[in-house]
């Protein structure tokens, strides 16, 4: 066979077999079903909210279709501003990721390098904490961060410091086993102390860690709806979730239309996020279980 029928055969695309052929309908079926809620929300938060009330899954027509005062009126509705709800979302994610990030990498660091009795007791009460369910502690969390005066978008990241630690620290003490020891050791006999150490050589190497914990740890602190509310004062303070609990009239009357396009307003940031770090959450949770 010449060179040039093989080329034009390597070319030509492989045809997949029936099984293969059969799944790839059957996932793409699952992931129109998958963003179903999301379109849904997407098309009502452009209908009128009489429209929405009577039939959620018609599509806008002439009459439904209100264009952008779904979003306008969810934005100005009542004497809160939503741009108040989403500057303390914005905050309280930042500093509560970067807390967790800083805090638990520090922390997987000294449990894998020192690796003594009272390390590990530290590691296993954080791989504990990421089974018990929420409800259990809640009331009394709530009560303490009150006393203790963390019921303010400024310091309830300490508490979600708390929250995000168990599932840090065991993705951090994974990755940080898989790192030669010698790398630190030579960083020593330059003259790094500790702290230099560990911000110039040990930090650099979990970039892929880092990231895939800072994408978990934004999109739980961002979406959380619970602990805010339960927390903060909500004269005074409210995140997004909690605005959008909020957008109802009087005897109970909520407008769906506004609803859903603050739903989709919210949305928007986290997806676009998500979207353009998703290929370093799988990197990230396959280097930190390297070694366990």
């Amino acid at each position: 066979m010449s060179q040039a029928v093989k080329a034009r055969k390597a070319a030509l695309p492989e045809k997949q077999s029936p099984g293969k052929l059969a799944l790839t309908v059957l996932f793409a079926v699952i992931s129109v079903a998958w963003m179903m809620p999301i379109i849904i929300v997407l098309y009502n938060s452009f209908k009128e909210n009489g429209f929405v009330n009577a039939n959620v899954f018609a599509l806008p027509n002439r009459e439904s279709f209100v264009g952008l005062n779904n979003y306008v009126n969810g934005i100005t509705f009542g004497n809160y501003p939503f741009y108040n709800s989403a500057g303390y979302s914005v905050y309280i994610t930042i500093v509560s990721t970067g807390l967790i990030l800083l805090c638990t990498s520090m922390a997987a660091w000294y449990i894998s390098r020192v690796n003594d009795l009272f390390s590990r007791i530290v590691y296993y009460l954080c791989v504990f904490s990421m089974v018990v369910p929420f409800q259990m502690v809640m009331f009394t969390l709530a009560n303490t961060a009150r006393e203790l005066h963390l019921d303010t978008p400024w310091t309830i990241p300490v508490v979600y410091l708390g929250f995000g630690a168990g599932l840090a620290v065991f993705m951090f003490v994974g990755f940080v086993k898989s790192i030669p020891i010698d790398i630190e050791e030579a960083a020593a006999i330059d003259g790094c102390s500790p702290m230099r150490t560990f911000f110039s050589v040990v930090l650099p190497m979990m970039k892929p860690t880092l990231i895939s914990v800072g994408v978990l740890e934004i999109m739980w602190v961002w979406n959380d709806y619970l602990l805010p509310y339960l927390v903060l004062d909500q004269t005074k303070y409210k995140t997004i979730p909690i605005h959008i609990q909020y957008l109802q009239g009087s005897y109970g009357r909520v407008d769906l239309g506004a609803t859903m396009a603050l739903i989709i307003l919210s949305l928007i940031p986290i997806i676009v996020f998500y979207l353009s770090c998703q290929k370093h959450i799988i990197k990230g949770v396959a280097a930190g279980a390297v070694k366990g």
